[in-house]
């Protein structure tokens, strides 16, 4: 196991982390604080406190705080490839893991081991080609994730027996991995649903966000710089959403990561969490057609 520096890190965070968990739930274990209503139990746990979420925070008014920054203040602070490019989304996940503003060493370090683990599979991609080109691409990518079961060091390790103090050593393994490969595998959906599906390889000398964009075939700089921005804010949402719940939920069964975010992204599919972006985008073509092109400001208030 090739040791980096976030790794390391988190080694000596996570045991403080686990001892204030465990004092936090033996001082004030019999505290209440919240009252459940009926019409929220039968609304889906509708405004329900009942998750612990130190990465990041939504306010109705503000917006989203990541580890207590906003999204300027997350800007001005994390790593960029260049003055003029996006921070690197990898830096944000650097800010959520630990809580710490990483340097512009760690970031590149990060980033190098992404490109280390990017190879998926021939039997993933087997996979996704025994599909119907025409089937969604979140069911697509559902089924990817979940063949990447088959390497899983959580599952691995835990087979042949590990200390529960070390479930987050090869869970942070898992991550690595497929954060990894998920824009490879995406990309390539992506290409086969809507282009002429040939798969288009990793560019070493780009970043992970950047690359996402290469591989879907759109060599431009300022759509890196897009991609970049739109993985950094769709990063991590109070983590009570749908699929971030569902991810936890089969978490919590010692599920390792594969199957916790497959089920997840079941979640994301549907049009009242993630698809609604796509809700959204059908509006504007539509609108954008009945117009001929883009409306104006007075055609859009009328």
């Amino acid at each position: 196991m090739k040791t980096i520096k976030l790794r390391e890190r988190l080694s000596e965070l996570v045991p403080k982390w686990r001892d204030d968990a465990r004092a936090v739930s033996k001082g004030l274990g019999d505290a209440k604080f919240d009252e459940i209503k009926v019409s929220q139990v039968f609304g889906g746990m509708r405004g329900i406190k009942c998750l612990v979420c130190e990465t990041s925070y939504l306010d109705p008014n503000e917006g989203i705080r990541w580890r207590g920054y906003t999204i300027p203040e997350v800007r001005a602070k994390l790593p960029r490839p260049s003055e003029k490019d996006e921070v690197y989304p990898s830096g944000l996940w650097h800010l959520l893991l630990t809580g710490e503003v990483p340097d512009e060493a760690a970031v590149l370090e990060l980033e190098d081991e992404f490109r280390r683990r990017a190879d998926v599979p021939e039997y993933v991609i087997n996979t996704i080609n025994a599909l119907p080109k025409e089937m969604h691409p979140m069911a697509q990518i559902t089924l990817a994730v979940l063949a990447l079961q088959k390497d899983s060091e959580f599952a691995r390790n835990y087979a042949e027996g590990m200390k529960k103090e070390d479930y987050w050593v090869h869970t942070f393994e898992d991550s690595l991995t497929l954060l990894a490969r998920m824009p490879v595998i995406a990309a390539y959906i992506y290409r086969r649903s809507y282009k002429d599906g040939k798969m288009i390889p990793p560019d070493p000398k780009l970043d992970w966000g950047a690359n996402f964009a290469h591989m879907m075939g759109v060599d431009n700089p300022e759509y890196y710089n897009l991609m970049r921005l739109y993985l950094l804010l769709h990063s991590d949402h109070e983590s009570g959403n749908v699929s971030a719940h569902t991810g936890f939920l089969v978490g919590s069964a010692l599920s390792d990561m594969y199957y916790s975010v497959s089920a997840a992204l079941g979640g994301l599919a549907g049009p009242l969490h993630g698809l609604a972006n796509q809700e959204c985008l059908k509006w504007i073509l539509e609108v954008m057609k009945t117009f001929d092109g883009v409306p104006t400001k007075g055609q859009m208030e009328k």
